[in-house]
């Protein structure tokens, strides 16, 4: 007999209906997933600290036909990581799927570098997807229910950088690990935790690099030598990796960091 994933491969990836939140909705990679999740009918719940950008991204996702809710809130404490998931639930019922898009950076040596800034990314990068992990979990596990939770990581968690990154790459580093222990700690309760870790790729932060400029285009030559593929990466590279990870196409994948990188790890 030939099993439906056989006779339909494509239903591995069907998202429809599927209550999925999105952090960081109004940033680049944010607003790709939050897109392209919309496009396949999955019902959202994004979040970004910036409400006019969050806003612009829920109607291009309401203008794809997709049940959509929006909430400006930053997962700053317990309360917040626990009205985000609690404002899904209330909209449709549950949570099934966590995508935690939102970062920072703030480039130093360390020598230079002022102890707040260096909190600063750390809260970001790990305290707050610590928290929604915490408050998703105990969702899924208080219901009993399986659930996809994906961070995002970046190449720079595995590899250093001379750009004054002892901030970022160490807070990186840390959601791999985190990536790696909640899959362990959580896989008897169904819960698949994976990280997406991308090289450059274009966003607000980055659109320097892609400027025709003499920084940009030094830059971008010092990329091209470490990147196989030969480009930087955009937004919509991490669509199909994201979608992977959040469909029941991934249902035997956890506790892995996915470089989506043009081959960076690889060179």
């Amino acid at each position: 007999m030939v099993g439906a994933a056989l006779s339909n491969p494509l239903s591995l990836f069907d998202v429809s209906d599927q209550v999925t939140i999105v952090t960081g909705a109004s940033g680049a990679l944010g607003r790709a997933v939050a897109l392209a999740l919309a496009a396949l009918d999955a019902k959202l719940l994004l979040v970004s600290g910036s409400a006019d950008a969050l806003e612009a991204v829920g109607d291009e996702a309401r203008a794809l036909g997709a049940a959509v809710g929006t909430l400006v809130r930053r997962p700053e404490s317990v309360a917040d990581a626990e009205a985000i998931v609690a404002a899904a639930v209330a909209a449709y019922g549950r949570a099934d799927a966590l995508f935690v898009g939102s970062g920072y950076n703030k480039p130093a040596p360390i020598e230079e570098m002022r102890y707040p800034d260096w909190q600063d990314v750390m809260d970001a990068n790990v305290r707050g997807p610590w928290l929604l992990a915490k408050a998703f979990g105990s969702h899924l596990i208080g219901r009993r229910a399986r659930g996809k939770l994906v961070l995002v990581s970046s190449v720079r968690g595995r590899h250093g950088n001379a750009a004054g990154y002892t901030a970022y790459c160490t807070s990186k580093g840390a959601v791999d690990a985190l990536t790696r222990v909640l899959a362990t700690e959580w896989g008897k309760h169904g819960i698949n935790v994976n990280a997406i870790a991308p090289a450059v790729f274009r966003s607000a932060l980055t659109e320097w690099i892609f400027a025709d400029t003499p920084a940009g285009e030094d830059s971008r030559r010092r990329n091209y030598a470490r990147i196989p593929l030969g480009r930087l990466g955009e937004p919509e590279d991490f669509v199909g990796i994201a979608l992977y990870l959040l469909s029941p196409a991934s249902d035997f994948v956890t506790g892995q960091i996915i470089y989506v990188d043009g081959g960076y790890t690889a060179a």
